[in-house]
């Protein structure tokens, strides 16, 4: 049986109304522009100081943006989320089959811990393993790193399973499988470019792909 790592945003969860809206709160608070719609959805992955940092260029009000940003977050963002058709099936099913599962992304840790607790399904990861709250921890191979310690497994048994190129990045850089999930915010060719072992747009075609001889 495989070690299955799940990203959050973008695979488990569509969470771009609260992403979204936290990162215009925080800009709006700061008296900076709000960029558009699709402009905020490339928001979704990356880590918030990555995204806000440039946008600044001034550590101070990154800071204080993050800050802002998990203000709102803490209070409406965390539950202005939806589950994705098939999400819940698919996990209940891979658990079902034996497979050993976990959460890594780079929404801090706290906040992660706090949604999957109140999704129908988060009592099936073993793990969730988030940034830390400084940004000392935050990309995708440290993040991988601290799950595969904390479940004392070797790369070579697990995947990551992502809907953003961090997520293949964060895996190739570990030697590790993965799977790109086109159903979230980067696309097929954003999953290609990164080098993805396989891309599905099926929830469905997870749980097919780790009961084949191939997987």
């Amino acid at each position: 049986m495989a070690v299955l790592f799940f990203d959050l945003d973008g695979t488990l969860i569509d969470s771009a109304v609260g992403i979204t809206r936290c990162v215009a709160y925080a800009l709006e608070k700061l008296g900076e522009p709000v960029p558009a719609q699709a402009q905020l959805r490339r928001w979704i992955g990356p880590s918030l100081r990555d995204s806000f940092g440039p946008l600044l260029n001034d550590h101070a009000r990154t800071e204080l943006a993050v800050e802002l940003y998990r203000e709102r977050f803490e209070t409406e963002g965390w539950k202005e989320h939806a589950l994705y058709a098939g999400i819940t099936e698919l996990i209940e099913g891979l658990h079902a089959d034996g497979h050993r599962l976990a959460v890594v992304t780079a929404k801090n840790e706290p906040h992660a811990v706090r949604i999957i607790e109140h999704l129908p399904f988060g009592h099936r990861f073993e793990t969730v393993s988030g940034a830390t709250i400084d940004g000392r921890i935050s990309h995708k191979p440290e993040l991988i790193a601290a799950a595969l310690e904390r479940l004392q497994v070797a790369p070579d048994v697990c995947w990551m399973i992502g809907d953003r190129r961090m997520d293949i990045e964060g895996a190739r850089s570990h030697g590790m499988a993965s799977v790109g999930v086109s159903w979230g915010f980067g696309g097929e060719a954003e999953l290609q470019a990164a080098g993805a072992t396989h891309i599905l747009s099926e929830p469905s075609q997870l749980r097919a792909l780790f009961r084949s001889p191939a997987a």
